[in-house]
């Protein structure tokens, strides 16, 4: 792994000023960036995932773990962040760190403010780890990070205004515009799966009752499931004979699978959630008036199972519907790596800043090193 010296000050410390510069020059200082491998890791609320990657957006290693136990200390999950990087960086000449973490970040991205899915509370995680790892590190938030990757090398190359929704264990959201992530005055916008569709709805674990991720997202769908399995429901028993009768072992993935096998369920209930997706898309739409919607996360690779209810759902729902454009809905084309890629490549953007710094040390000790020999020199002459 490549490191940065010795320095005196604290390594949070350091890099505070140049974090708080990189937003304001997202747009043009991505063109520029060095181009070296970076690590982008995406914690979510099943998994930890870390992977190498160039300049080009190009994955040249990844490898996994399971998120440990919400109940753990986050030291648990720091641990796991920690072993990751180091493990690619035996094989990988790493230079900087990205995170992209599935919770709020603040303006300096630096702590993870809250996390419904696991319990980070107010959690100087770029300090930590760049203490650990010695290299830079950039936090933000999964969504946004998977919105930039879209934006620099999927679905939303092209286009000025994007708004980027991630379809998980919950559902994250990010807006891009005109080639910057707008992260709002304290650093968390775009947590759409937070807004209420259904006042007095199911409990969230973010406290409130009736947020959309309950009703469009990997939770929702497996929920479900679960409840008509439970219920002995004759249109389950194509589920229920599948897990052979183990109904907590449904997943996911496992309905989208049978969905596509021809499961009346399965298909059913991803036609539900696609029309709650396609909800929540309208009223963001009337919102932001965006130019694209990009749906990524695990949930989309149920494709146009899901997708072509939301663009159904979204046609009769959209305000002024008839006399507007509409704007174009996509599938993420980076998949469940698109988090990953792009926090690698927001923290390629303070990479450069330690980069000048490691080449003035190196610089200043090649002159201490002239000077004191031509110092020998003299004195051997003499």
């Amino acid at each position: 792994m490549s490191t940065y010296g010795n320095f005196t000050a604290p390594i949070g410390s350091r890099r505070a000023p140049a974090l708080r510069t990189v937003g304001t020059r997202e747009r043009r200082s991505h063109l520029t960036a060095p181009r070296v491998p970076t690590v982008g890791i995406d914690i979510g609320g099943t998994k930890v995932m870390a992977g190498v990657v160039d300049a080009d957006g190009n994955i040249l290693e990844k490898v996994r773990a399971e998120t440990p136990d919400k109940s753990k200390s986050p030291k648990v999950v720091e641990d796991t962040i920690v072993e990751l990087v180091l493990d690619l960086s035996d094989r990988h000449d790493v230079h900087a760190v990205g995170i992209g973490a599935a919770g709020w970040v603040d303006a300096d991205r630096n702590r993870i403010l809250f996390a419904p899915h696991l319990s980070w509370r107010n959690e100087p995680l770029r300090d930590r780890l760049a203490g650990r790892l010695a290299v830079p590190v950039l936090v933000d938030n999964d969504a946004n990070s998977a919105a930039w990757a879209e934006w620099r090398f999927g679905a939303g190359r092209g286009e000025d205004h994007l708004v980027m929704i991630t379809l998980g264990t919950g559902i994250g959201g990010a807006i891009l515009e005109d080639g910057q992530v707008k992260r709002g005055k304290y650093g968390v916008a775009g947590e759409f799966g937070h807004m209420q569709v259904v006042p007095g709805g199911h409990r969230c674990p973010c406290g409130n009752r009736g947020c959309w991720e309950q009703y469009s997202s990997g939770n929702a769908l497996v929920r479900e499931a679960k409840e008509l399995a439970a219920a002995d429901s004759p249109v389950a028993y194509g589920i229920i004979e599948h897990v052979k009768g183990n109904i907590d072992d449904i997943t996911g993935p496992m309905i989208t699978e049978l969905a596509r096998e021809g499961d009346a369920m399965c298909i059913e209930l991803l036609q539900d959630i696609g029309q709650w997706l396609g909800v929540g898309i309208a009223n963001l739409a009337a919102a932001l008036d965006p130019s694209c919607f990009v749906i990524g996360g695990g949930v989309s690779a149920a494709d146009d199972l899901l997708i072509g209810p939301a663009r159904d759902a979204f046609k009769r729902q959209l305000t002024g519907r008839g006399y507007r454009p509409e704007a174009r809905i996509a599938r993420a084309q980076l998949g469940p790596e698109a988090g990953m890629v792009g926090a690698a490549d927001l923290a390629r953007l303070v990479a450069r800043r330690f980069r000048r710094a490691k080449r003035r040390r190196v610089e200043r000790f090649e002159r201490y090193e002239r000077y004191t020999q031509a110092r020998r020199s003299t004195r051997d002459t003499a």
